[in-house]
Order: C-alpha cells, then structure tokens, then sequence
C-alpha cells in the first residue's frame, strides 16, 4: 500500500511541474500473462479479462479513464510472453515508473515487461507485420504437475516425425478455411501467410512454433489438434494435406487445449519495444 501510495504521489508531483497544460501521450507496453484465470484478453462484461486488469490498473495509477488497444486476442486460458498493448494518457510519469507503478496495480498473473512512448498513430493490431505462437506439449509418461497449467499432455503416445513433415506444408500462403471456427470462416477472409512453422522436440516436452501475418480464432489449436492426429494414427499425412487444398469450414474439427498455446512475439517494421 506504501509502494502505491508513494507512485501516486510520484504522479500527482510530475503533473505540478508542468506549466502548461498536459498533453495526450501514446504509450506501448510489451505484457506478459498467465491466461489460465481469465476469460480471454479482450474486455468482456462480467468476466475477468487481461485487457479488464490492464485498464484498471492504469486508471488506478493515472486517475484517467483509459481505453487499451492490443495486438492480438487470446482466448481464454491462452498465455503471452509478447503481447504489445496501447494507450493514450496524460500523465508524464517516467517510462519506469509507469512500468513499476503499473505492475504493482496488477495481479501477479499478469506482468508489464517493457514500456516505450510510440507515435500517436501507433496501431498495435494494425501495425504487427507476424505474430508468432508456441503450443507446447507434454510426452511423457504421465502428466505433468508443474506444467499442467502450459502444456498439454499429449493422450496417447505420438509419432513426431509425420506431425513434423505435415507441418512444413504449413509454410506460404494458404486458405485455412478448414481450421477456422466454421462461423467465422463463412464471414470473413481465410487466407493467411505463414512464415514458419516448425516442431520439435525438447526433452518430455515438443515445442510447435507458428508464425504469420495474422491468424484465425482457433487457427492454432485446431492446426495442433490435427497434427497430433496424425502422430497417433487418426489422421494421415494425405488428409492433412487435404485440409488446404480442398478447404472446407472447420473440418479440422478437433481443437487442442488452451494451456498449450502461447502468444510469444509479435512483430514490428520498426519494434518500439525492442
């Protein structure tokens, strides 16, 4: 309380020194959460949200109603270690006290790991160039106590070399219709350029990178779900591949677990947060 007490008064101090009369700033945080007690990242009414935290925390530091663009959206129990997050305010406290003073507004499932002033314009969805997530699975034996909160554990034993060769296919631009939520395929455009996509494996552990320009909702988790298929022999490596070259409306209808998936950076022509 000591610590929140003496920001405040940090802040109320910077505005004093000003003459003149405040000007609106634009800041970009660089965040990392735990997404496993929230509904998601973007503010939802009546459920707890990453977006809801971040916006209280900021109006409890500045005094200020204030409103956060984000990069992009995690669904509920999805994790960030790179979401970039965006803000207009008036306050002129230094870019360190702002993280400090923000983190210790926040709870502790949720961290501010970098802030930097940007340009007014600054668009943190909009600008992003590719966006890159990790879905991490767990192969051992028996599950993991530990990681059961960041990795699946895999339900039967998997082949990663055929998960490993149908995931090349995944490179270069392609209509993922079929690993869309058939709702949101039949509504908006489902082409999307992937720039990698890579699996392999980490001791218990099998580390699936993905990166793209953008990606649908579920896109990943439904992209893991039949890979993971295909390692234990419910899908071949020839109906995978039928999934983007015939691609129909959620026909990979198995979707991975959310604790697996992570949002681990995302990427800028010219990153304010590097």
């Amino acid at each position: 309380m000591h610590r929140q007490a003496d920001l405040r008064r940090e802040a109320a101090d910077s505005s004093e020194r000003l003459a003149e009369p405040l000007l609106a700033r634009r800041l970009a945080l660089l965040l990392e959460y735990q997404g496993t007690a929230y509904a998601g990242s973007q503010l939802q009414a009546n459920a707890p949200t990453v977006q809801g935290a971040l916006e209280q925390a900021l109006r409890n530091l500045t005094g200020e109603s204030i409103r956060v663009a984000l990069a992009g959206r995690t669904d509920a129990g999805v994790h960030a270690k790179g979401q970039v997050a965006a803000f207009n305010t008036s306050s002129r406290l230094p870019l360190d006290t702002f993280a400090r003073g923000t983190n210790a507004l926040l709870p502790l499932d949720i961290s501010v790991r970098a802030v930097a002033d940007v340009p007014s314009q600054f668009d943190p969805r909009r600008h992003a160039l590719r966006r890159l997530y990790r879905y991490t699975l767990h192969l051992g034996r028996q599950r993991p106590g530990l990681l059961r909160d960041f990795a699946w554990h895999a339900p039967a034993t998997v082949d990663l070399d055929p998960m490993t060769e149908a995931a090349r296919l995944l490179v270069g631009s392609h209509d993922f219709a079929s690993f869309a939520q058939p709702s949101e395929a039949r509504r908006r455009p489902t082409e999307r350029y992937v720039t990698r996509a890579d699996l392999r494996e980490k001791g218990e552990l099998a580390l699936f990178d993905i990166e793209a320009n953008a990606f649908l909702t579920q896109m990943v988790r439904r992209i893991v779900g039949a890979l993971v298929e295909i390692g234990s022999g419910k899908r071949t490596y020839a109906q995978f591949a039928s999934l983007l070259e015939d691609p129909q409306p959620g026909a990979a209808s198995f979707v991975a677990p959310a604790n697996g998936l992570c949002l681990m950076q995302v990427r800028y022509e010219s990153d304010p947060l590097a």
